[in-house]
């Protein structure tokens, strides 16, 4: 599952889900209502709330399709890595091994990471924008609506919930999901737990050097389960 303002299509996703599919796993990979993608809405109305719907709503249809089987692996980016997680929390028995890269912990840590500043000017011009780090020239705009309703949500809780393999991978230069909170959140776990942190790479690990060390990683960790 996809960030804010990405889709199924960014590079990041579509190395982990190569991997997934070459290790002749079935793959759904989708694009969340009010994204950059193919679905229906403008990224302007985002919130972590519609994203995590989408994700129910796709797990649903799932399961009525001939070549579905439980439990499954959960993989996720950013703000996707938080509905993956917040899903498994909820049904922990249809999980079978969870990979939040990049994680959104909260609503606070987000802003937090983000700064008081950015948040004010948020708050007082009723819009965020920022350029995608991905496709340059692509600029998000997203209403201060996300706001109130990413501070209804926090993993933190909750933690000891998680009982499946947990792969945290996060990049070096991280300024979104950084670190410092990844390695907090990890260290909090109590499940079994790999965390990797990709020296040199950003918040979605932008080019082919971060990319291929992303998938190797990734890679790693899911031959070690089976």
């Amino acid at each position: 599952m996809h960030g804010l303002g990405s889709s199924k299509d960014f590079s990041h996703i579509r190395r982990v889900a190569g991997y997934l599919f070459e290790n002749s796993l079935i793959v759904v990979s989708f694009d969340a209502r009010h994204t950059n993608g193919e679905s229906d809405g403008r990224i302007e109305e985002a919130t972590i709330s519609n994203y995590y719907e989408d994700l129910e709503d796709v797990i649903s249809w799932s399961e009525a399709q001939t070549w579905y089987q439980a439990p499954f692996y959960l993989i996720g980016h950013s703000l996707g890595a938080f509905c993956v997680s917040l899903y498994t929390q909820n049904h922990s028995e249809k999980v079978k091994a969870l990979a939040p890269l990049s994680l959104v912990i909260s609503g606070e840590l987000l802003f937090k990471a983000w700064g008081d500043d950015d948040q004010k000017k948020w708050r007082e011009t009723g819009m965020k924008e920022w350029e995608s780090s991905i496709k340059p020239g692509l600029i998000n705009r997203v209403k201060y609506d996300f706001v109130p309703d990413a501070l209804k949500y926090n993993l933190l809780p909750e933690i000891n919930k998680f009982k499946c393999p947990f792969l945290m991978i996060v990049g070096e230069l991280d300024t979104a999901t950084p670190v410092q909170q990844q390695r907090m959140f990890f260290d909090k776990l109590s499940c079994p737990k790999e965390f990797h942190i990709i020296k040199g790479a950003g918040h979605t690990f932008s080019g082919e050097q971060y990319l291929q060390k992303l998938g190797e990683t990734f890679g790693h960790w899911l031959k070690s389960l089976n």
